[in-house]
């Protein structure tokens, strides 16, 4: 892709001082020289720029704010003063597998007092004796050079001066910014946590349903044992009901044995009389 289109494409609608970081990797560059940049990215803070076939750095415009510059995999052979004059702010430059041979091309990054760390791997200046300690002496502001510092050891995996709150490029051990094939494995990686996720709330969701399910069996159960308990609750109306009817009939048939008893009596006194008068 044009690097031109690919700089339209990465704006996403926003205006150029609105965007902070850009990465242009893989683009072709015309006549190996930058193209579609300009002083609008006032804001820019890191610009990735890995294997355009870039071979000048003449046409890169003042990015007063850029902190972290990748140029690796490309044709630069020199021209680094003007990093010095348009980028003042460099914390970290990358110029991993250029065309570097001589310590005195570094001498301009003299001019970059915030140049902290700096990668030359595959550089053919890396084969000259000395090469670390030259790099040094000649840069006295540089902290780690390809990774290491002056007493060999090894820089942290973030550069605490070079962060920057919100900076979604991630870096190599080398420096350099992960490819398209790491990206796309991120974003597999992403959607398959998603799906996972998906998955979660579909069995969160059964288990809901299982979870009603059994509440409305509960519910069930309780309405058929309330209408046992009005069932048995009849039946003892019932049996009350019977149990009041043989009262009533016991207290009937009593005035019946009252009666025999006073005909009884009343009998007896008849007799009496017929005594009396015999």
């Amino acid at each position: 892709m044009d690097i031109k289109r690919r700089v339209s494409l990465e704006l996403r609608n926003r205006k150029p001082g609105e965007v902070k970081d850009l990465v242009l990797d893989n683009c072709f560059s015309d006549d190996g020289k930058i193209g579609g940049l300009s002083s609008e990215f006032e804001n820019l803070e890191f610009l990735s720029m890995v294997d355009i076939s870039l071979v000048s750095l003449a046409n890169l415009p003042k990015l007063p704010r850029l902190r972290k510059l990748e140029l690796s995999d490309n044709h630069i052979s020199g021209g680094l003063e003007v990093l010095a004059e348009r980028t003042p702010s460099l914390v970290q430059l990358n110029l991993s597998g250029n065309k570097i041979k001589d310590i005195n091309t570094l001498e301009p990054l003299k001019k970059l007092p915030n140049l902290k760390s700096l990668d030359l791997f595959k550089c053919d200046v890396t084969m000259l004796m000395s090469y670390r300690e030259s790099v040094f002496a000649l840069l006295p502001q540089l902290t780690y050079l390809d990774g290491y510092d002056a007493d060999d050891k090894e820089a942290p995996d973030s550069e605490p001066e070079a962060d920057r709150e919100g900076l979604d490029s991630v870096c190599g051990e080398n420096g350099e910014v992960i490819g398209e094939e790491e990206e796309e494995e991120e974003e597999e990686e992403e959607e398959e946590e998603e799906l996972d996720e998906d998955v979660i709330d579909d069995e969160e969701d059964e288990d809901d349903e299982d979870v009603d399910g059994e509440e409305d069996e509960e519910e069930e159960e309780e309405e058929e044992d309330e209408e046992e308990d009005g069932v048995e609750d009849e039946e003892d109306e019932e049996d009350e009901d019977d149990d009041g009817e043989e009262d009533e009939e016991e207290e009937g048939e009593e005035p019946q044995h009252g009666e025999k008893r006073k005909r009884a009596v009343d009998d007896e006194g008849d007799d009496s009389e017929e005594d009396e008068e015999d």
